[in-house]
């Protein structure tokens, strides 16, 4: 058996080309599209490169995007106060909060503070506990592993039987991609 390539870079753009379609048809039916929010806290250059990638894909979806970029000195209960504000604003349909966050900002607080309707990147609880159930139930999968686990089945691989290993038990990667 020899190994094949599987080319991300294609199947991401099959998967945006699909995403526009979705989003058309969605601002035809309703009259809006999908609402993100990414709320950076901080200067981190590698948080602010991320971002700025999720706010162009956003945009060129055609999403309703806001970006709230907070200075590092923010206080976790403003932070706390800005996304209860998006939890309760029904144009934004995802929270993101850009990890990760300054010291004096408890994660988990924040973290737990999103609605687990909007928390797009499936950190809250609530959606570890929807993931770890299965099918309907999960809303928004952790990304990464999404991803992952996208590219292998558009690539066609057989996973039936397959034995796999994962590296790294991260709360971001490991632990989900386990249990998908």
């Amino acid at each position: 058996m020899s190994a094949e390539l599987i080319k991300g870079t294609v199947i991401r753009e099959e998967i945006l080309s699909e995403l526009r379609k979705e989003t058309e048809k969605l601002k035809e039916k309703y009259g809006s599209v999908p609402g993100l929010v990414t709320i950076l806290v901080g200067e981190n250059p590698a948080s602010i490169s991320y971002v700025t990638l999720k706010i162009k894909t956003a945009e060129s979806l055609g999403y309703h995007e806001i970006q709230d970029t907070q200075p590092a000195d923010i206080s976790e209960q403003d932070l706390l106060e800005l996304i209860k504000k998006y939890n309760s604003d029904n144009k934004i349909h995802g929270i993101l909060v850009q990890l990760p966050l300054p010291g004096h900002i408890d994660e988990k607080k924040v973290l737990n503070a999103i609605d687990p309707d909007k928390d797009v990147d499936g950190f809250h609880p609530v959606n570890v506990g929807r993931l770890m159930i299965g099918g309907d139930e999960v809303k928004f999968p952790p990304c990464t592993p999404a991803a992952i686990q996208e590219m292998i089945v558009r690539a066609g691989v057989e996973t039936k039987g397959a034995e796999v290993v994962v590296v790294g038990r991260s709360n971001i990667v490991g632990k989900p991609i386990a249990n998908m």
